[in-house]
């Protein structure tokens, strides 16, 4: 069953938003990095437990996008979905999200971003209005994994899917997008880290990581297969 929380009585930019869903996606191949990279170890927990605890205290909602969903069935908070056009890379993931998303809205990013910040995921909610896409925009261009989109997105994905046109901004001329700039960006990321994302042992080893395993029991999956940062 997907997720819901109670709203608290607190500053409403941490309280969870009732009517934005959270998506993870979770469909890669890791073939750069080996193991399945929601599942690494950085610092005191793994990367999809993290992201899952700030999910927790944002979204009503939470949504798994995977090719492998026996492998997260102990997250029993959060709905696991497979792609509904396979081999489709990360504008896939995000289709079949928004596709099986309850709410109107949905913020979508990858399982291995380490320096995700709630607080500008927060800012991000607050600023969503009547906008079908929020994604921030550095001098390098849109960061479309770390964006909030909305439902009305589906049919303008959908076409690019059957064109086999995978470009995630692709669509984004035909929807009302809001971007965050640099200078709105900028308090919630000084070190210049918070879009950064692992896609091989050397990323991990830079972080302090652990030896790369996938750090689930035998029996879900994890256990024997290995391979060392050094």
């Amino acid at each position: 069953m997907p997720f819901t929380k109670t709203k608290k009585e607190t500053d409403p930019l941490s309280s969870p938003a009732t009517d934005i869903t959270g998506i993870i996606l979770s469909g890669g191949r890791n073939t750069r990095m080996g193991v399945n990279k929601a599942f690494l170890e950085i610092g005191p927990s793994r990367m999809m437990d993290q992201t899952l605890d700030i999910f927790r205290r944002l979204f009503s909602e939470i949504l798994i996008i995977t090719n492998d969903p026996l492998a997260y069935l102990e997250f029993d908070d959060a709905a696991v979905v497979t792609d509904i056009y396979k081999g489709k890379g990360p504008l896939g993931g995000i289709y079949t999200g928004l596709f099986y998303a309850k709410n109107p809205l949905a913020f979508a990013c990858p399982c291995d971003m380490p320096f995700l910040n709630e607080d500008f995921i927060a800012y991000m909610i607050s600023r969503a209005g009547k906008h079908d896409i929020i994604v921030p925009e550095l001098p390098q261009g849109y960061q479309p994994l770390h964006a909030i989109y909305s439902r009305s997105c589906l049919p303008s994905i959908k076409r690019l899917l059957l064109m086999d046109k995978l470009k995630i901004t692709g669509f984004y001329r035909d929807m009302r997008v809001l971007t965050i700039g640099e200078e709105q960006i900028r308090p919630f990321n000084p070190d210049g880290r918070l879009f950064s994302n692992l896609n091989t042992p050397e990323d991990v080893e830079k972080l302090g990581g652990k030896d790369l395993k996938d750090s689930r029991p035998p029996s879900a999956g994890g256990g024997p297969k290995e391979s060392k940062t050094q």
